[in-house]
């Protein structure tokens, strides 16, 4: 493992001199790419750093002991720091997801229980929505398809960040634990008996792709205009402004029509359509993965009911890691860092087990 650092540092100190060249800044695609690098690397190093000291007090610590009891006290405290410094530095060293950094395009689709189930989606919606603003995410809505009683049948959001994040603290590293299936126990608004009834909502999570991530031939697109429309059926728009894409070598569909203009619909259907080839194209590389190299990539399984929303015993549940809480109406409203922690923390556990 140390032999590791040592060559993360030489990598280190020669970002840090390649940086301080004023040249390197003109290509700024290049300065970029350098800084990122830079950035992942900058926490190792200073763990490192600090590992070593301890190693050097422990062992000062040691020979001052020899001559005065009161620094065996001292040499614990430190070994336990240097135990923790190693436990922090092996988490440093585990493979990162590449896509940790980038932006997400989020989905919420309504799924069983009919009106209720639109309803919950909605809340889903406004919980990231919340969320975002809490940590200074940009948020846009790019597509939604409205239920009858103000909930969504299916929603499609942009969210990005405002700045470069912290290692593991940008948008898809904290909001790629939310796919699955989402499950809410509780009375509906339609309920006139008070029984409590049980439907779910699906979340997508894709990290959104650039144009370098996944290339696009327009011999492979069918486009295809229609007028839109809204809730039942009724006409929003007396011209073919709405725009769906076929990608004809996968199958994949993606409709717009929130946009007034036909160009703009198009716009958000292809950056939808990169997003999903890239998620596409990901999980064929896992398929084909290796078995240690799957519980690297994506040790947190995101399957079916990866939560349940208790609203009558006010309680939130992730099924995958075994979290619980009873503060649901203060997650719904954003608060859901600790429910996501539990997630972070289970697979990077999983993620130090794979590495041995």
């Amino acid at each position: 493992m140390f032999e590791a650092v040592e060559e993360l540092i030489g990598e280190h100190a020669d970002l840090e001199r390649q940086l301080a060249d004023p040249s390197i800044h003109a290509d700024q695609a290049r300065a970029r790419r350098l800084n990122k690098r830079y950035a992942e690397l900058t926490p190792i190093v200073g763990v490192y750093r600090s590992w070593r000291s301890t190693g050097e007090d422990i062992e000062t610590a040691r020979e001052l002991s020899a001559d005065d009891p009161e620094f065996v006290g001292e040499v614990k405290e430190l070994e336990v720091r240097r135990e923790e410094l190693t436990d922090r530095l092996r988490l440093l060293l585990v493979p990162r997801d590449p896509s940790d950094d980038k932006d997400v395009i989020l989905e919420v689709k309504a799924g069983e229980g009919g009106d209720e189930s639109a309803l919950f989606a909605g809340d889903l919606l406004r919980m990231y929505l919340r969320y975002a603003e809490r940590r200074g995410w940009k948020t846009e809505i790019i597509e939604a398809t409205g239920s009858d009683l103000g909930g969504y049948k299916d929603v499609q959001v942009a969210v990005k960040a405002k700045a470069n994040a912290e290692p593991g603290q940008g948008v898809w590293a904290r909001l790629k634990y939310e796919g699955g299936v989402h499950r809410v126990q509780r009375v509906p608004a339609t309920e006139s008996q008070g029984r409590i009834h049980t439907s779910a909502a699906g979340v997508l999570v894709l990290p959104e792709a650039e144009d370098v991530d996944v290339e696009i031939s327009a011999n492979d697109l069918r486009i295809d205009v229609y007028r839109s429309s809204g809730p039942g059926g009724q006409s929003v728009n007396t011209t073919d402004s709405a725009v769906r894409i076929t990608h004809l070598p996968t199958g994949i569909v993606v409709s717009c029509q929130n946009e007034k203009s036909q160009l703009q619909n198009k716009e958000q259907a292809l950056r939808i359509l990169r997003a999903r080839l890239l998620a596409a194209a990901q999980e064929e590389a896992e398929r084909e993965a290796s078995d240690a190299r799957r519980s690297q990539v994506r040790t947190v399984d995101r399957s079916e009911r990866v939560r349940t929303y208790n609203f009558p015993e006010n309680r939130i549940s992730d099924h995958r890691v075994g979290f619980k809480a009873y503060n649901l109406d203060q997650v719904l409203d954003g608060e859901l860092d600790a429910v996501i922690q539990a997630c972070v923390d289970a697979d990077a556990a999983a993620k130090l087990a794979a590495a041995g």
